[in-house]
């Protein structure tokens, strides 16, 4: 069975944030965010708007699409 959408995020957003040696807590001071956000959205608690995608990849230095591919999350 295919990963939900909300699944496909959370793990790249926890790979791309893992690959740039990012803790939760230093990507939501890059975003402005409170790092339990973040965390949130990686164990699909909460789901980001659209912005906050856009707001994540920038931080990340990713374009906000890559966080929806779902054969980066596998």
């Amino acid at each position: 069975m295919a990963m939900s959408l909300g699944e496909v995020v959370a793990k790249n957003l926890r790979r791309a944030r893992k690959e740039r040696g990012l803790s939760q807590e230093a990507l939501a001071d890059l975003v402005g965010i409170n790092r339990n956000y973040v965390g949130m959205i990686e164990r699909r608690e909460n789901s980001p708007t659209v912005d906050m995608v856009e707001r994540l990849a920038r931080a990340l230095e990713i374009e906000p699409s890559t966080l929806f591919r779902r054969e980066m999350s596998q």
